[in-house]
């Protein structure tokens, strides 16, 4: 019997991914471009989703994976997708595309103030069901689109999300799956189903909803010209995927109420996996559905902590850059090695850049450090870069602690994986900020490894997601928190959120720019 394979399309942020897996789970082989998503002329904090170009990148990404596996294009029993969360891809009614945004798109600032003053209480009612605000949320974009692209808004006959819309080419079936469609908020964690209703109060379609699948639910088959076009064989089971963060938890293992994961990418997220769909009374905390039904996880959010890092690289780190390369070393590496060397505290430095998660009215100070010292050897480049790993770690730590007093879930330990999670002296501070042992997975793209368990659903190689993530998830290493750096994290935290507040006033005050600030604010 031949080998049989899975291919997970992974559509992030900073680039489109083709990943090849085997049954029991391993990388195969992998195609990946970066791309970009541009803002629209004269439409201020846009971020849109070129589906075009971005689907031309795809389909090479997935030649590329074929190619790079050695393997015939047959041998490749199901495909499926993930993405970043929130994206949304319009349709018109023969299933062409007509608009859309990636993850971050902030353009409908006046919508949602307006929504908040014509609907006051619908945010906290609509968050109650959903677990969402209107930041990030369809609503707002789609009411941007009926004021400002009528002509787009009147055709618009359909929507899904981004890891949707790569199934939609793949097959031409318009459809979609809790772990993304929920981060819409027209949606209930409860039912995991669509809420039309919220479109229809605010004065917006509300027949333009898909039909909803678990993710491992096979929904159609890779099309003649789909085949045509990314080298896959023509009725390849087209399989439901999934939001990056739940299937990438469910890539880690993270799968079971209690269960505790910080993902360290572009941005950091804390996730506490619960067994309800409670939401938060003062919506400070994201909910969202997990790719595991009966399973919710309460989010924080940790803005640009990798972005903050690689602009600290490029920007104050030239010299570093060139010495790694030298030895031929990641930067990062040398970077690390450099703070190795500095004591707890980072010598005093407090850096402002994201807040701790606020869901209700989120948004943050403006980038700096404080406390930096004329004495060069404080406030080194190996100082300043500790002092950033410390911060992410402290912001996670705080997050955490709000979902833990939230949820009623306690953990003695913590899954860290993404980028973040490479570097030996980031994941023992990780430790001693929570007090938490943290367990590293072995799993490179864990996030395409969840999709690759949801195609093995699908054609019955595993019973279920949870259950291949329990089997086939392998550990790499662990640490244990030191007590007194623990105990020295815990002072550090509470000087940072007092100097944060002074931040958020200078913002407030019009006197500094928010590094971020959700619409409507």
């Amino acid at each position: 019997m031949s080998q049989a394979y899975f291919l997970t399309i992974d559509a992030g942020t900073g680039s489109g991914r083709a990943v090849i897996f085997d049954t029991l789970g391993k990388q195969i082989s992998i195609g990946q471009q970066e791309w970009t998503h541009l803002s629209e002329e004269g439409v201020a904090n846009s971020m849109g989703f070129d589906y075009v170009t971005n689907w031309k990148i795809l389909q090479e990404c997935i030649k590329t994976a074929i190619f790079k596996a050695g393997i015939k294009a047959s041998s490749i029993k199901a495909v499926t997708a993930t993405s970043m969360r929130e994206g949304i891809v319009l349709y018109d009614k023969e299933g062409n595309e007509l608009f859309g945004v990636a993850n971050v798109d902030a353009r409908a600032d006046r919508e949602v103030a307006e929504l908040n003053r014509d609907f006051p209480k619908s945010e906290a009612a609509f968050y109650a069901q959903s677990g969402q605000t209107y930041a990030l949320g369809a609503l707002p974009r789609l009411l941007w689109l009926k004021r400002n692209r009528p002509h787009l808004y009147e055709k618009t006959a359909s929507m899904n999300m981004i890891s949707d819309w790569a199934l939609t080419k793949l097959s031409g079936v318009i459809a979609s799956e809790p772990s993304n469609a929920g981060t819409s908020g027209v949606f209930s964690l409860e039912t995991r189903q669509w809420v039309p209703e919220m479109a229809k109060k605010v004065g917006l379609k509300d027949d333009i909803f898909p039909p909803v699948y678990e993710s491992g639910t096979i929904i159609g088959e890779v099309t003649k010209k789909a085949s045509e076009e990314t080298g896959l064989a023509v009725g390849t089971p087209v399989v439901m995927g999934g939001g990056d963060v739940q299937l990438g938890s469910a890539g880690l293992g993270v799968v079971e109420a209690g269960e505790v994961a910080v993902l360290g990418g572009t941005f950091w997220q804390q996730l506490v996996n619960m067994p309800t769909a409670k939401t938060d009374p003062n919506m400070d905390i994201r909910v969202n559905p997990h790719v595991i039904p009966g399973i919710s996880q309460a989010e924080g959010i940790t803005f640009f902590s990798g972005l903050v890092m690689r602009w600290f690289r490029d920007a104050l780190c030239q010299g570093e850059v060139a010495e790694a390369k030298r030895r031929g070393i990641d930067p990062y590496a040398y970077l690390e090695e450099l703070a190795s060397k500095v004591p707890v505290g980072s010598n005093g430095i407090l850096p402002i850049f994201s807040d701790t998660m606020h869901y209700g009215k989120w948004y943050h100070a403006a980038p700096s450090f404080l406390n930096l010292s004329l004495d060069p050897a404080l406030s080194s480049k190996g100082a300043m870069f500790r002092s950033l790993e410390e911060n992410a770690a402290i912001v996670s730590m705080l997050n955490l602690e709000a979902i833990f007093t939230f949820t009623g879930v306690q953990s003695d330990s913590i899954t860290f994986a993404g980028g973040a999670s490479k570097g030996a002296l980031w994941s023992q501070i990780l430790a001693d900020v929570t007090g938490k042992e943290v367990k590293i997975p072995n799993v490179n793209e864990a996030t395409s490894l969840g999709g690759a368990f949801a195609c093995g659903v699908a054609t019955g190689e595993y019973k279920s997601i949870a259950e291949a993530a329990k089997s086939l998830v392998q550990w790499d290493k662990s640490y244990t928190p030191d007590s007194k750096n623990y105990a020295k994290y815990q002072e550090i935290a509470q000087q940072w959120q007092a100097a944060y507040a002074v931040q958020l006033k200078l913002v407030d005050e019009g006197i500094t720019t928010s590094m971020w600030k959700a619409p409507g604010l």
